[in-house]
């Protein structure tokens, strides 16, 4: 449980919040939202003990342990599973199958296990972070964004691991569907205050609309009896007979509150500039494929496509399979193994790519960044830009440098918008952009009157936009025609595929009684602990055998009957090793039935 009570926080003559308080209660997850910049990332901080507010307390109860995704990457340890187990309480520290049950769900493959953490991508590398902080099983979840990091499938399995955690949490994410998919409650950073209720998103921006209509009529209301008034001491005030009755009024005016008129939150609010063309088909793509090297493996292969004027096409799959590049050799950026991709005589792209933040010139401004993209452009017209990416007025002469990366995503968008296309190219344009912001962001792909391949894990824009896919998936990749529900239904994820099938087998088994159910989970319980005993016991035995190993390698002179202990302890390592994957893998298997059974 944690209490938070009167909490301010302010930045120089900045207030992000003030004299906020609310209370998480047992079991409860909770996702905190508010426009970028409102203060929800500093809420989290301040829960950490990371900063000070101006004034307010924090309590927990004695004990109350927080979890929290560090994203500094900072690793100590020689393998991904080690640098995991770290995180393990000290009489768990054997339990390693945990720590693996956790990295399969966000991605990693088994022979990831024993690769050194500093090999992988920072997206990965933050994957490790969050299997450590869940490994610690914390009284309160504390989650920023994760949706920036993680992609489908690994999103997917957290939605799962979050609906089955018991502890509180508290989610931060621009990813409404996700939200909506695992939190009891909303709560919002609002105009400096704050507001938590039971339901979804759609149910508290409700309410806030509602509060904002009924905050508007009464303050109207009080302004017309003032307005009343006032007109009456204008009229009477110089009349000897009426002007007690006048200095009455005025009196009356003074005592009397009138509401501030609220002031009006910016909104990205934006069409995408349309080439226009006659032309149906827009781009060819034929037999392409890449790799980055002579030697390498191919990262994807022949893919045939049309891209058609009105076509909204996604493409999907894990992270590191090659979606951005596919984008980016398609962008003309990279050249393709094999294969061509033809563009019609009319055909203009615009390419957002969020790698594209370094090409951004950090002493110019805002205004000039968007001018340099479409020199034709007026004045009025650059101006309008930055107003509907949200920098008006003094705003758009702010440096680059001095941008925050959702607004420098932002100006990356605005140069899009500077120029006239009829082919747009999206890499993840919702990382960075407040929930409101990825709406308008929706809007506007539906309102294009051009093409659009967009490359996102956001499943609410996947739904609402795509009617094709491009899938990578399996070590394959393959255009699947048809909305993305469609593919889940008749494809779905390689890692969802087999719960499918276990699923339809069940629907299809006949009824059985819950005693005869009951007795099949104790069975299925006795051997999952059985399992994991024997797999704990073969973990001791490989770290015991590593030290002997490693104790005999390291003396100054080996003899020859040492030599040979130290290729029988590597046999016995090597046999233990193929045991213990196949064990890794019953257990799964054991895992999955029980939660069938339950």
């Amino acid at each position: 449980m944690l209490q938070v009570s009167g909490l301010t926080k302010s930045y120089s003559s900045r207030v992000l919040f003030e004299d906020i308080s609310f209370t998480l209660s047992k079991g409860e997850c909770v996702g905190l939202v508010g426009r970028n910049g409102c203060g929800k990332s500093t809420l989290f901080k301040i829960v950490l003990g990371l900063e000070t507010p101006d004034s307010g307390d924090i309590a927990t109860p004695k004990g109350y342990q927080i979890g929290y995704l560090d994203q500094h990457i900072s690793f100590t340890h020689p393998t991904v599973l080690e640098e995991c187990c770290s995180a393990l309480r000290e009489d768990e520290q054997f339990d390693f199958y945990k720590a693996e049950k956790i990295l399969f769900g966000l991605g990693f493959k088994l022979e990831d296990m024993s690769r050194h953490p500093d090999e992988f991508s920072g997206g990965y590398q933050l994957r490790m972070n969050l299997c450590k902080t869940l490994l610690q099983r914390p009284d309160l979840l504390l989650l920023d964004e994760p949706t920036n990091y993680l992609d489908i499938v690994s999103l997917r399995w957290l939605r799962t691991f979050l609906k089955e955690f018991t502890g509180e949490s508290i989610l931060i994410t621009h990813d409404r569907g996700f939200m909506d998919s695992v939190t009891t409650h909303t709560m919002g950073i609002y105009r400096g205050k704050i507001k938590k209720i039971s339901g979804q998103t759609s149910k508290f921006y409700d309410q806030v609309e509602e509060e904002n209509i009924i905050h508007e009529k009464t303050r109207l209301n009080q302004q017309k009896k003032v307005d009343h008034m006032q007109s009456f001491v204008d009229r009477f005030r110089a009349q000897a007979t009426k002007a007690k009755q006048a200095q009455s009024r005025i009196k009356q005016i003074e005592k009397m509150e009138v509401a501030d008129a609220l002031e009006a939150e910016q909104e990205l609010g934006f069409r995408f500039a349309l080439r226009e063309t006659h032309a149906k088909t827009l781009l060819r793509i034929q037999n392409l494929s890449f790799s980055w090297g002579d030697g390498l493996p191919t990262l994807f292969s022949d893919i045939d496509l049309e891209v058609q004027n009105d076509d909204r096409i996604a493409v999907i799959g894990k992270n590191g399979k090659g979606k951005t590049t596919f984008l980016s050799v398609v962008a003309g950026e990279l050249a393709a193994k094999t294969g061509e991709i033809i563009p019609h005589n009319d055909t203009v792209m615009g390419y957002y790519q969020q790698t594209h933040r370094k090409d951004l010139d950090h002493n110019r401004t805002i205004v000039e960044e968007i001018t340099g993209a479409n020199p034709k452009l007026t004045i009025t017209q650059n101006r309008s830009i930055c107003g509907a990416m949200m920098f008006s007025g003094e705003d758009a002469e702010k440096k680059i440098g001095v941008l925050s990366g959702g607004e420098q995503a932002r100006v990356l968008l605005g140069k899009i918008l500077a120029c006239p296309c009829n082919v747009l190219l999206l890499d993840e344009p919702t990382n960075h952009l407040d929930m409101s912001s990825v709406e308008s962001l929706e809007d506007a792909i539906a309102g294009f009157g051009g093409a659009v391949l967009l490359v996102t894990h956001n499943e609410n824009l996947l739904r609402s936009s795509a009617n094709k896919l491009i899938v990578f998936q399996n070590e394959k990749s393959f255009v699947f025609d048809g909305s993305y529900d469609e593919f889940l239904e008749k494809i779905g994820w390689e890692d969802e595929a087999a719960e499918k099938t276990k699923s339809q087998k069940k629907e299809a088994a006949p009824k059985q009684d819950h005693k005869q159910l009951a007795r099949q989970r104790r069975a299925a319980e006795r051997d999952l602990q059985k399992k994991e005993e024997q797999i704990s016991k073969r973990e001791n035995e490989i770290k015991m055998i590593q030290g002997e190993m490693l104790e005999l390698s390291s003396s100054p002179t080996i003899s020859p009957e040492q030599i040979k202990h130290l290729e029988e302890l590597t046999q016995r390592q090597n046999l233990l090793q193929e045991k213990l994957d196949l064990n890794l893998e019953e257990l799964m298997s054991l895992s999955d039935r029980l939660n069938e059974l339950e």
